[in-house]
């Protein structure tokens, strides 16, 4: 499958360099010149391009932003994209530590659904609720009794059910966390959130979620980046 990987931070180059081993062509952008992945390029076989190329025949666009960068996104990027293809949010708000207080999200706002306006595409979202040293290194056979299970929250079902496979070819059990509005019960401070669960458990963490541990785990940012000024 063709691809295209938007941020090559933690998460981004992980997938980067999980995905080529598997066989697929990945495309990976940022936001400054090419050349800048020369590294991670010549490490997997991943093919640098510019942020403004780097859809052209993806059949899976992944966004491994920080949401500070999605609030100045140039949804141009992805307008010739057709509507069938999916496109994946992997981040997580992190207030005052990694980025600006947002209004909206402040307020109660679905992380996801404020990004897929961002977007202007609709998204599906998938990986948030994982370190991204672990998804580089915890991916288990089918059957394996350590499989940790990853939820996948969206409403496009083709697109989640291509998001799904992947996840479960990357070696962990995909759980169906519903519709994009369900999304905020893996983001974090919620039971599941990194908590590296099997798929029952993943299941009944994600019905376990209240908003109040989302609110919780911020303010907790709040308090850290304040502690540390």
């Amino acid at each position: 499958m063709n691809i295209a990987i938007i941020g090559a931070g933690n998460m981004g180059a992980t997938l980067t360099r999980r995905l080529t081993a598997l066989g697929h062509h990945v495309s990976v952008a940022n936001s400054r010149e090419p050349e800048t992945l020369a590294a991670l390029a010549k490490e997997t076989g991943a093919h640098p391009t510019a942020l403004a190329e780097v859809t052209q025949e993806a059949e899976m666009v992944i966004v491994a932003l920080p949401q500070k960068a999605i609030a100045t996104f140039n949804r141009d990027l992805l307008r010739p994209l057709p509507p069938h293809v999916p496109v994946v949010d992997t981040g997580n708000y992190v207030p005052s530590l990694r980025d600006p207080h947002i209004d909206e999200l402040d307020h109660g706002a679905i992380e996801s659904r404020w990004v897929e306006t961002h977007l202007g595409h609709r998204v599906t979202k998938a990986f948030n609720s994982i370190t991204a040293h672990h998804l580089l290194t915890l991916g288990r056979p089918a059957g394996d009794p350590n499989r940790i299970a990853l939820p996948v929250a969206g409403d496009d079902a083709t697109a989640k059910t291509m998001v799904l496979k992947l996840i479960d070819d990357l070696g962990f059990d995909a759980v169906d966390a519903g519709s994009l509005d369900d999304s905020w019960r893996q983001q974090p401070g919620t039971p599941v959130y990194t908590a590296d669960l099997d798929a029952d458990n993943a299941r009944t963490a994600l019905t376990q979620a209240k908003a109040e541990h989302t609110e919780q785990w911020r303010a907790r940012m709040v308090a850290t980046a304040s502690s540390s000024s």
